[in-house]
């Protein structure tokens, strides 16, 4: 005799399932006249083609429709499209913060939020008002309103006040979360819009549970604290001392409150209980939006001293960006939160969108979706170490912990916090150096990088800050020498320097995972990286610094197939060189130094690595940092994610033109003659010259040289010339790398000069600048895309004039860094006059206040003695007031401050 309420629900995040189950059960079984069918579905389900045919179907059939954070564009579609047809139908469509298009399937009596986006209406109005004030996102907005209802309701007609207070008091139910508050949630839909014909209410609904917005919990802890000292307080009192370890790190972590307040919070326990098992002391924050950074502020923070952090690390458990949900971020304000606090900042990962036997059994690891929102996004904020940390039951929806994870993100945080607390004097840097390409035998190599001059650099820089090096050779060479004994020997050979024997039964007791990769290599110690009794570690140790050499992949006749087998897995040598670090030397931190090596890229899940994928058990628990080259950030992701690195970007060498040599300058030269001569009776014979030449450089491969040019007209010897001058210009403007790069090291006149040029060279319509050639062909009365295409074709005019062009930029350039290169020929921005440094401070400014003795800039000046004198001076000087700007970037020591400070 019970009426029926039929509900569905989507929703992104799994806890609300179990909450909404649980209220649904608890209905079910209470005395009275109500009986609810629950059908429930993860956005992501909908995905499936059977489960979305099953989810219209329910839609078809339900009284009430409920949705929450329904952001991802093509799924929302797929909602509206389902729920669209039956919302007049419907007694109730309750759709919390989403997309506009799913918002504006609310519907509750009079209430609608059809017309939002277009409607005037005072809460539309309100939000819009708080959103962009505040700057936060659609929930906070939400909740804003919320504690303001009594005055947004006096706006609104009695007869709509009654439903538009139903929406936020279900509003209230839902952010409370708890199986109790959903359970009233659902109690009152039904009575006011299922049955309200009912002489009386089906069942009692008692009003939200409301709990705090933000603040701190603890799993022990008898309620939440809204204030800091009082956590404290709490804390310091606990009979179990744990709150209290002086010596400990404190890990700040950031958490979901609809996960406390669902009770779906087991995971959050367990990395609780295991930070402090391993001597940590904790401060768990929550909000109740999306805006993290607010607990941040205001529970990371000393009370009595605002700039100073508590916290040594901070670990976020949500998943998200610290500011703003999977609709709209704000990473410009996070970053400005977490450069603040200065302090390490990890991501974990709850799987959401699959199920831990999904996620074991795949060899991708992660769900695409979940890698784009929570891991790619949080990465804009600077996050690190994208490591799950508990999974989902299949049948509940409801988080459970992972404990090897707990495990590894606990360990990891407080070795990070460490770096921070532990004297400079007693760390341990473990710097490992590369073959590279891969099993080519080019030890201590790496991409656009000069390896050796740069860990000698930083070496020395390290001494000099105080860490602890011993018998530091004077050169790089000498450093080379120490580690590599032979520069020229294979890896593998006896001349590298032995730095430790382990022994087979030290090998297995301390890699847990050893016995995996006999499959593949047999017992240890196996013939890589081996004298036949002990696993050889090659490198050499300076006082608290090693210098290591990573062993190779081991397939040498087949590298690539370490990187794509399943049943492929590194040999014992390499995974003694990580077990030694760890375990017998003590490394505090690992420097990967260079783009790149081989662990990142070891067998197991693309992303979301498990306890058998290998580059989570190589690293073990040892931090990783990363020098990586700026112009690959795709490897460098994989680097980031599959081997927990912090990524520090080097320069690469700025790319020179190749120039012209031998036979090609000759026929330049011939090109010269020619414009002058053209047209009296050499004019002929040097176009016979420029074409036996260019046959003899081979560019008759790439231009059509005529066999008899005593028959070409004025005209058509243009046309040859010009052909031939325009590859001849292809292949002088080809770019090629200058060298290798020096960590730390300023750049040369050259190098700085090579690279502006090429900055100069691009127009930027959004900055409104005007790149330098089309500025000097402006100048001329042209567009540089006509100059372009003449040259292109082959017009002689054009060519040389997209010459003097290309002359006179890299002049006026140079003309620029001139005026901050030292006598050595390098650029130092430091020791400037003060004029220089003020200009540098003010890159609004136009340069040409900065007159010179004769009024002009050295930079318009160089451009009037090459002929370009009607360029337009405000255009220059902005775009100069630029490519200011971009030398100092050029000229910061990033790459050295980045590490060491």
């Amino acid at each position: 005799g019970r009426r029926l309420l039929k509900v569905v629900y989507v929703v992104l995040e799994p806890q609300y399932q179990s909450a909404l189950t649980c209220a649904a059960t608890s209905l079910n079984q209470e005395p009275g006249q109500l009986a609810v069918e629950l059908s429930g579905y993860l956005i992501e389900e909908l995905r499936d083609q059977e489960n979305y045919a099953v989810f219209c179907a329910d839609v078809a059939a339900a009284d009430v429709f409920i949705a929450s954070l329904i952001f991802i564009e093509d799924l929302a579609s797929k909602v509206v499209a389902a729920v669209e047809p039956h919302r007049q139908r419907l007694k109730a469509a309750v759709v919390f913060p989403s997309m506009p298009e799913v918002m504006r399937l609310n519907k509750l009596g009079s209430f609608s939020m059809a017309q939002l986006g277009q409607s005037k209406s005072a809460i539309a109005g309100f939000m819009k008002r708080r959103k962009e004030a505040g700057g936060t996102s659609f929930q906070d907005a939400m909740l804003k309103l919320l504690n303001t209802l009594p005055t947004v309701l006096k706006y609104l007609p009695v007869d709509k006040a009654q439903d538009a207070r139903a929406f936020m008091l279900s509003f209230q139910y839902w952010l409370g979360g708890s199986p109790d508050n959903l359970r009233n949630f659902l109690v009152m839909l039904a009575n006011r819009y299922v049955y309200p014909q009912a002489d009386q209410p089906l069942m009692q609904a008692a009003d939200p549970v409301l709990y705090p917005d933000q603040g701190i919990w603890h799993p022990l802890a008898p309620r939440m604290f809204e204030d800091l000292d009082d956590y404290m307080a709490w804390t310091m009192a606990r009979a179990d001392g744990s709150g209290h370890q002086e010596d400990g790190p404190c890990i700040g972590l950031v958490l979901q409150r609809s996960h406390l307040v669902t009770g779906d919070d087991a995971h959050y326990v367990a990395l609780v209980q295991e930070l402090e098992f391993r001597g940590a002391r904790v401060i768990p924050v929550f909000c109740g939006g999306l805006d993290f950074s607010k607990p941040v502020r205001n529970y990371f923070f000393s009370s009595t001293d605002p700039g100073q952090p508590l916290v040594d690390a901070v670990v976020s458990l949500t998943g998200f960006a610290l500011v703003g949900g999977p609709a709209r971020q704000d990473h410009p304000r996070a970053i400005e939160t977490l450069q603040a606090l200065n302090r390490p900042y990890m991501v974990a990962l709850p799987l959401v969108f699959q199920t831990t036997q999904e996620w074991e059994a795949s060899d991708l690891g992660l769900h695409p979706v979940q890698v784009a929102l929570q891991i790619a996004i949080p990465e804009l904020d600077g996050a690190i170490e994208p490591i799950v940390l508990s999974g989902r039951d299949a049948a509940t929806g409801k988080a459970h912990t992972l404990q090897d994870r707990v495990d590894a993100i606990a360990e990891r945080a407080i070795r990070w916090a460490n770096l921070r607390r532990k004297p400079r004097q007693a760390k341990k840097l473990a710097i490992t150096v590369f073959s590279f390409p891969p099993d080519k035998g080019n030890v201590g190599t790496a991409a656009y990088l000069n390896v050796f001059d740069s860990i000698h650099r930083v070496m020395v820089e390290l001494q000099a800050r105080g860490y602890h090096l011993e018998d530091l050779p004077s050169t790089p060479k000498a450093l080379m020498d120490a580690v590599l004994r032979d520069a020229e020997a294979m890896e593998g050979a006896p001349e590298l320097a032995v730095a430790y024997r382990m022994g087979c039964e030290e090998y297995y007791r301390l890699t847990p995972y050893a016995e995996r990769l006999e499959e593949n290599w047999g017992k240890a110690p196996g013939a890589l990286n081996s004298d036949g009794q002990n696993l050889l570690v090659y490198g050499r140790q300076f006082g608290h610094v090693f210098v290591g050499v990573q062993p190779t992949f081991g397939y040498e006749g087949d590298p690539m197939r370490l990187l794509y087998s399943r049943s492929a897995s590194p040999h014992h040598g390499f995974a003694a060189y990580y077990t030694y670090l760890q375990h017998i030397w003590g490394a505090d931190a690992v420097l990967h130094f260079g783009t790149h090596g081989s662990l990142e890229f070891m067998p197991g899940k693309q992303m979301g690595m498990s306890d058998t994928c290998y580059p989570d058990s190589l690293i073990g628990c040892i931090p990783n940092l990363y020098y990586y080259a700026a112009n690959n950030p795709s490897e460098a992701t994989i680097a980031k994610r599959r081997g927990y690195a912090a990524t520090i970007s080097y320069l690469t060498p700025p790319a020179e033109n190749a120039g012209l040599y031998k036979g090609l300058k000759e026929l330049s030269e011939l090109v010269g003659s020619y414009q002058q001569l053209r047209e009296g009776s050499r004019g002929v014979q040097i176009v016979h010259a420029i074409v036996e030449t260019a046959r003899r450089c081979n560019l008759d491969q790439d231009v059509a040289l005529p066999d008899d040019v005593d028959a070409l007209d004025l005209q058509a010897r243009d046309g040859v010339v010009g052909a031939v001058y325009r590859q001849l210009m292809e292949i002088e403007s080809r770019l090629l790398p200058c060298g290798l790069h020096t960590i730390g090291k300023p750049p040369t006149a050259e190098e700085a000069v090579a690279t502006l040029v090429n900055i100069a060279a691009l127009d930027r319509e959004g900055e409104g600048l005007l790149g330098l050639p089309s500025l000097l062909a402006a100048g001329l009365g042209r567009s540089i895309e006509d100059i372009y295409a003449g040259n292109n074709a082959g017009v002689l005019a054009d060519v040389e004039v997209a010459r003097r062009i290309n002359d006179a930029s890299r002049a006026a350039v140079g003309a620029m860094v001139a005026v901050v290169t030292r006598r050595d020929g390098r650029v130092d921005l430091t020791a400037q006059p003060s004029w220089w440094r003020r200009l540098l401070g003010r890159l609004g400014q136009l340069f040409n206040r900065l007159l010179s003795r004769r009024g002009l800039s050295p930079w318009l000046r160089t451009l009037i003695n090459r002929g370009f004198t009607t360029v337009d001076q405000e255009a220059l000087d902005k775009l100069f007031v630029y490519l200011q700007g971009s030398l100092r970037q050029i000229c910061a020591d990033q790459e050295l401050d980045s590490l060491l400070r």
